[in-house]
């Protein structure tokens, strides 16, 4: 019945129900705008909506959340090219998000669930795009810190406590514990499985960039590939193609972290900022490997920021349970391998929604059961 009794400033409950409700839509409407273009390193904001294939210009009653997409059946209205699934599913996951999250804490703590439905927000665009892009951008997460810590400060029911001081203190334990808690497992995974090797098809061309290498099916930043000054990407070049001459059957080794960055190619060292471009024909690759990214650091210092630094402890240990099970039914069905990439982003995002839900249920429960809690 707590759905029909008063909400903020006396007015009824039910209506703000529906009010957050709609504005979850329209948020999960511009989370598909932030989900395709921040990642291609464009504007969220300029030009307005319009259709990638054709730039058509969406009007805003073409633009309607989910009844759009359905009006359409998936596809533009002006060159009727296919429009992803994806616009519908964040939408309507957004909406529902906002929806049950003012239903549990709307009533008695109205403050909190808005800042939980930004933190929703943010945990759905990083979660897409890095299982598109295989990367976090800081806007999401540098900006999920900054928001944390000012929404725990107006809002200190958010960290589980009456005071904006202590909601403040809480925050920030939470950002330098949960980035160093995820960076000392990164570092230790750095450590203990460092390289990983690839097996191409002979003759596969190999691109290295400015700022990444491109495989045939994925690209990998470098920031994600070094680290330490003997991290190191080595293969076999049947052939090795520079911007100004090439080489024929040569060891080739790229080693970022030094100074200054350095390629060898056979028996030559050379400046590896003086060659912006390589492409290497080989058959493998031995790679730097990361249990995760610096994005996943700065993800969890966000969700510190927000939760405290139990959310951390409990979305570490959750995403690496959650991550094994996926990860290995995708192997039982034969839908990647053992040396496939798997993004880690959203397994720590759900693990976040998974601590708000029942999170403090979990900590009770494991100190009923080691004895440690008050008996």
């Amino acid at each position: 019945m707590d759905f029909w009794f008063s909400g903020p400033w006396g007015l009824p409950f039910h209506l703000w129900t529906l009010e957050l409700t709609l504005m979850g839509l329209l948020v999960g409407s511009f989370l598909n705008v932030v989900i395709y273009r921040l990642p291609l390193g464009k504007s969220v904001v300029r030009p307005p909506s319009h259709c990638p294939h054709c730039n058509y210009r969406i009007p805003i009653w073409l633009n309607l959340p989910i009844l759009s997409w359905l009006q359409l059946r998936g596809r533009c209205a002006h060159c009727h090219a296919p429009i992803s699934p994806r616009y519908l599913m964040v939408e309507a996951l957004t909406g529902a998000a906002f929806f049950l999250t003012w239903l549990n804490w709307g009533h008695e703590h109205p403050g909190k669930a808005v800042a939980l439905c930004v933190l929703w927000s943010g945990l759905l665009a990083a979660t897409w795009i890095d299982l598109e892009h295989f990367i976090i951008p800081d806007e999401i997460t540098l900006g999920g810190v900054g928001a944390g810590l000012v929404l725990s400060a107006i809002v200190p029911s958010l960290q589980s406590t009456e005071t904006r001081i202590t909601a403040l203190v809480y925050s920030l334990g939470g950002i330098l514990f949960g980035a160093g808690l995820v960076y000392g497992v990164l570092r230790l995974g750095k450590l203990l499985f460092g390289r990983l090797k690839i097996r191409l098809e002979p003759g596969t061309r190999v691109i290295f960039h400015e700022t990444g290498l491109v495989l045939p099916e994925d690209t990998i930043p470098y920031e994600e590939l070094f680290y330490r000054k003997t991290d190191a990407v080595v293969c076999h070049g049947d052939r090795v193609e520079l911007s100004t001459r090439s080489f024929v059957d040569q060891p080739v080794r790229l080693e970022l972290q030094r100074d200054p960055p350095r390629l060898l190619i056979g028996s030559e060292t050379l400046n590896a900022e003086e060659e912006p471009w390589m492409a290497v024909t080989t058959g493998y690759m031995t790679l730097p490997r990361e249990a995760m990214g610096l994005g996943d650091v700065k993800l969890m210092a966000a969700i510190g920021a927000f939760l405290g630094w139990e959310a951390t402890v409990f979305s570490l240990m959750g995403s690496a349970l959650l991550g094994s099970l996926v990860g290995l039914g995708l192997i039982a069905v034969g839908r990647r391998d053992w040396q496939a990439r798997l993004p880690y982003g959203p397994f720590i995002a759900a693990a976040a929604v998974l601590w708000v839900v029942t999170g403090h249920h979990w900590i009770h429960w494991w100190l009923e059961r080691t004895g440690a809690g008050p008996g």
